[in-house]
């Protein structure tokens, strides 16, 4: 058996996915920028290295995206997913997934973006498993907590773990793009980073992890 998992922000996309979903949210352009003049506060304690990614992501959501109805969220996301797929993909990314999906590896998506639309990215592009960051709800309302620790770096490690034994014997892949991917995808049998940064393509030669020229 084999077990492919692909990261999907700038691995299968071409760019993040958490700023231009909320930007493009519809929403009125004053809750929109004060919002993200809220969020200023959280980023200069990031900065400073009081706060981590996973507080900052949260803070952009409850400033932003805070008490939108479900309805409202699933309306939006089923338009924003397709279009990123429609020109905002990798194409090499597209043919790798395939190319799994052919010799029968089970397919897993893991990405630091959130659940009010990485779900969606997986079903579309026909993955088996989505793992991703939990937001919370209050009702049929959107309250911007996370319920799951971030996505990112060590938690990405102890996901892919968490898979690695839940199919004992699996032959791995793993594809990201980021040097936070490093720590999770020297653990697999087939490792690729693709479209990496120059510090990030360093730090996977000094653990052993192929690299790939930028994907188109």
């Amino acid at each position: 058996m084999q077990l492919a998992v692909f990261d999907l922000d700038g691995t299968i996309t071409h760019r993040d996915t958490l700023l231009p979903y909320v930007m493009g949210f519809p929403m009125s352009a004053p809750r929109k920028y004060l919002g993200m003049l809220c969020l200023f506060w959280t980023v200069l304690l990031f900065v400073l290295r009081l706060r981590d990614h996973g507080d900052v992501k949260q803070a952009f959501i409850r400033s932003t995206l805070r008490g939108q109805t479900r309805a409202k969220v699933q309306a939006y996301t089923s338009k924003f997913v397709p279009s990123v797929l429609a020109g905002g993909v990798f194409a090499d990314a597209l043919a790798h997934i395939e190319q799994h999906r052919r010799e029968g590896a089970r397919l897993v998506l893991m990405s630091a973006s959130t659940d009010l639309y990485v779900p969606a990215f997986g079903a579309a592009l026909g993955f088996d498993e989505v793992i991703c960051t939990g937001v919370q709800w209050d009702g049929d309302r959107l309250d911007g907590h996370l319920t799951t620790p971030n996505r990112r770096g060590t938690e990405k490690t102890r996901c892919f773990d968490a898979l690695r034994k839940a199919h004992p014997g699996a032959v791995t892949a793993a594809y990201g793009n980021a040097g936070s991917d490093l720590d999770h995808m020297r653990l697999a049998d087939q490792p690729l980073l693709v479209n990496a940064s120059a510090s990030a393509r360093r730090a996977a030669k000094r653990l052993g992890v192929p690299t790939a020229a930028h994907w188109q």
